[in-house]
Formats: C-alpha cells, sequence, structure tokens
C-alpha cells in the first residue's frame, strides 16, 4: 500500500509501443528523459547537469491513448507509481527505474496540444417509436420522396466527423455516425 508516487517532466526518447499482457490487457512502453538544468552564473546561461532513464509503462485506455498521441521528442508530464529493479546482466549490477503511470500529457509550458476526448463505444439513443398506423411518409425522412420509407439499402452512413444535419456520433473517435432523422444536438 506504501506506492512511491512521482511526478516526471521529460522527452520522450523512443517510440511508444503497443501490446496485449497475458491476461489480455493492453499495454504500451517508451523511455522518457528527464534532464537536469541548472543556471551557470559564471556563464549566464541555463545548462544540462545530467540525465536521468526511466521506463514508463500504461494500461488499458491509456496505452492505447498514448500510442495515438505521443511521439519521440515531445515533452510531456508522467505521474504514477515509482518501481526501482535490482539486475543482474552479463555480471553486472543494475539499477533500472520504472514508472507505471496513471497520468500522461503533454508539457504545455513548451509547446500547444490539440485535446480529442475519447469515450467507449456506447449504443446510440432510441428514436421513439411511432405509433403503427403512421403512415410511412411521415416515417421518411427530411427531403424523401413521398413513398420513400427509411433510408434507401444503398444510402452509405455518413463519414465521421461530417457532422450533417440528423447526424448522431456513434460515441467513439472514427466510428461512423449514423443519420436518424433527428435534429442536431
Amino acid at each position: 500500500m506504501n506506492e512511491t508516487l512521482v511526478t516526471v517532466v521529460g522527452n520522450v526518447a523512443t517510440q511508444p509501443d503497443y501490446r496485449e499482457a497475458t491476461n489480455g490487457s493492453a499495454v504500451s512502453r517508451f523511455r522518457l528523459a528527464a534532464t537536469v538544468r541548472r543556471w551557470d552564473r559564471g556563464r549566464e546561461e541555463w545548462s544540462d547537469a545530467y540525465t536521468s532513464f526511466y521506463t514508463v509503462r500504461a494500461w488499458r485506455t491509456l496505452a492505447a491513448n498514448v500510442v495515438a498521441s505521443v511521439t519521440i521528442g515531445e515533452p510531456v508530464i508522467v505521474q504514477g507509481k515509482l518501481r526501482i529493479q535490482d539486475q543482474e546482466r552479463d555480471g553486472k549490477r543494475w539499477l533500472s527505474a520504472e514508472i507505471d503511470a496513471v497520468s500522461i500529457g503533454h508539457d504545455l509550458t513548451r509547446g500547444t496540444s490539440a485535446f480529442r476526448r475519447v469515450s467507449p463505444a456506447r449504443p446510440l439513443p432510441v428514436e421513439p417509436v411511432r405509433m403503427a398506423g403512421a403512415r410511412a411518409d411521415a416515417m421518411a425522412p427530411p427531403g424523401a420522396e413521398p413513398g420513400m420509407k427509411g433510408v434507401a439499402p444503398d444510402h452509405p452512413p455518413a463519414v465521421a466527423g461530417a457532422g450533417g444535419a440528423g447526424a448522431v456520433s456513434a460515441g467513439a473517435v472514427g466510428a461512423a455516425e449514423v443519420a436518424v432523422g433527428a435534429t442536431p444536438l
């Protein structure tokens, strides 16, 4: 229960990879380089002191979002549980620092970022059921020809991001929108 929680500011040093763990959970991993900068009074400028490297692991939804959002060299802020591991390789002892990330984001003090919300796919809201005796013309979408009931079978659904009138998002990034004949939200 006594986990060491840390917040590390640095740059992404390796391209995040994406895998599935043995239990079926998604996991992403990348290396984070955090360089200490100090003010050099003699030269009157900032200079790099040393760099610490961390292996950052993200799980489940965070893993997928990291792979879709983060690339090499980008400044990020990582918050998570620190784990120091003592290993032996080729007769030498090594210490490695790993962070099980809880949160990862771009460092906005060094640039801008465009945020896109990702939500799990949810069922679309159901349109109210019409009375059984309603005329077929009344059920046709706006602008349809008289006698046309519903959308033609060869009519493809609107593409994600089209945002046409009556389109309702399926709830996931990249998912197709479906025309339901409702007014825009």
